[in-house]
């Protein structure tokens, strides 16, 4: 069942801190390790997965679909695979998605290539917002059929294909849409190819790797995937690193707040996850990673971060892909740094839980901030810490996590009188996030 709904109130800055912490474990890569599980061989373990209302979504629609999985432990799973296009239920029941756009385009790219199923398919209020045009376009060419005709947006019923073949694909920067051909591909005739101009998260493709008969990469200039289809996976064993999403609010926090250290605990480095960190290195933040070690293809390790002096963040489209999820914090940074920032090519955000451009904008603008976008490009005029005890910020229900969390920081850093409703959308990927607010000295009232 979903979190309970609640709203938070602020009404103080935080102070100074020095503290060590663990940030919830990676969203992505908890998603995809039950998603591969059902559809390899024999039995999966998947260990510190993020048990977050996305996460338990996934449970359910797979349970739904006929698979066993056992908790073991807190975080620990088994997964008792029966190989590739074994997904069985009843014609016209229902799969919901909750919040979680990643759950809803890998496991539509895995059932539209799993024969004779027939299912509606759902999201809570804000999912069933999101534009679906691009996975529906890429799942019909596998011969999945989507009904209403037209219609782009959930709810929708899908018919999969009894007689999927392998696409060529050009992905853009959407990890989700690769992934989701990548998973069609595996029960799909023939090969599947995916040219990768920017790389995005490249965790599906780690899972994967195992297995050398059914997966090929090729990395240059541009990135070529080959999926050879319709041959056996081979069971995973994950144990899954700290999200360094999360992490991205902390880091944040601590680089603004004056006279503060953090170290973030075992996060996951995975190259095409940490734009977010490199930007803002690159202006002027004390951000050090240490302890790094890798482990099932993927890179972790400690992030330490001491508070810095910001310099105008110019961020360049190539910065999007790998940090797609830490704009609206950066947007906070830009605001609570002096001078004027610039964020290009961030379109793809308006298409997000909400429109993360304007929602920001709304928010920077109740604490005095300017700033001005265009559809692909956003200027902030930022004012250095703002002192803002006599103003108030006001967030409404969005259903987006990443903006509440946002503001969060922005309301206990200025003292800003902040309201954010329905702050419970948080626990889609972070549970931990006001846990570990308290345990930094950040006070905050549910009612």
């Amino acid at each position: 069942m979903p979190t309970k709904s609640f709203n938070l109130r602020l009404n103080e800055k935080i102070s100074s801190f020095s503290k060590t912490i663990k940030v919830d474990s990676d969203k992505s890569i908890s998603i995809r390790s039950f998603l591969i599980g059902s559809i390899s061989q024999s039995i999966s373990s998947v260990k510190n997965v993020l048990e977050s209302d996305d996460v338990k979504s996934t449970i359910i629609c797979l349970k739904k679909l006929g698979v066993h999985i056992k908790k073991q432990d807190v975080g620990s799973y088994q997964i008792f695979g029966k190989g590739l296009g074994s997904f069985i239920i009843k014609k016209n029941n229902e799969l919901n998605f909750g919040n979680s756009g990643t759950l809803s385009r890998l496991l539509i790219g895995l059932i539209s290539s799993t024969p004779n199923i027939e299912i509606k398919v759902k999201g809570d209020e804000s999912l069933n917002k999101r534009n679906m045009k691009k996975l529906i376009e890429l799942m019909s060419e596998f011969g999945a059929f989507f009904y209403p005709k037209g219609k782009f947006t959930f709810p929708l019923r899908i018919v999969s294909s009894n007689m999927p073949v392998g696409i060529s694909y050009k992905a853009g920067v959407s990890a989700q849409l690769k992934s989701a051909v990548i998973l069609a591909g595996l029960n799909s005739y023939g090969e599947t190819n995916i040219l990768e101009k920017e790389k995005s998260r490249d965790h599906t493709e780690n899972m994967l790797l195992q297995n050398k008969e059914i997966i090929r990469v090729k990395n240059g200039e541009k990135k070529l995937i080959k999926i050879y289809g319709k041959k056996q996976l081979k069971p995973i064993k994950i144990i899954v690193p700290g999200d360094p999403s999360s992490a991205a609010f902390f880091t944040a926090l601590t680089l603004l707040k004056e006279k503060s250290f953090l170290r973030i605990k075992n996060v996951g480095l995975n190259q095409t996850r940490i734009g977010f960190y490199k930007l803002l290195k690159k202006h002027g933040a004390h951000i050090y990673f240490k302890n790094i070690k890798k482990y099932n293809s993927e890179i972790q390790g400690d992030i330490i971060i001491k508070s810095s002096n910001i310099k105008p963040i110019l961020s360049s489209k190539e910065y999007y892909v790998n940090s797609t999820d830490e704009y609206p914090i950066l947007f906070v940074i830009a605001a609570l740094s002096k001078g004027v920032s610039y964020f290009k090519g961030i379109k793809d955000l308006a298409n997000k839980e909400s429109n993360r451009i304007k929602e920001m904008q709304k928010i920077l603008k109740q604490v005095g901030v300017k700033s001005i976008a265009s559809s692909n490009n956003i200027k902030i005029y930022g004012k250095g810490m703002i002192d803002a005890k006599n103003l108030k910020i006001n967030v409404p229900k969005l259903g987006d996590h990443r903006i509440c969390m946002s503001a969060f920081i922005l309301g206990i850093l200025t003292g800003a009188k902040t309201n954010i409703k329905n702050f419970e959308t948080v626990y889609t990927s972070s549970p931990s996030f006001l846990k570990n607010m308290k345990f930094l000295g950040g006070n905050y009232e549910k009612y």
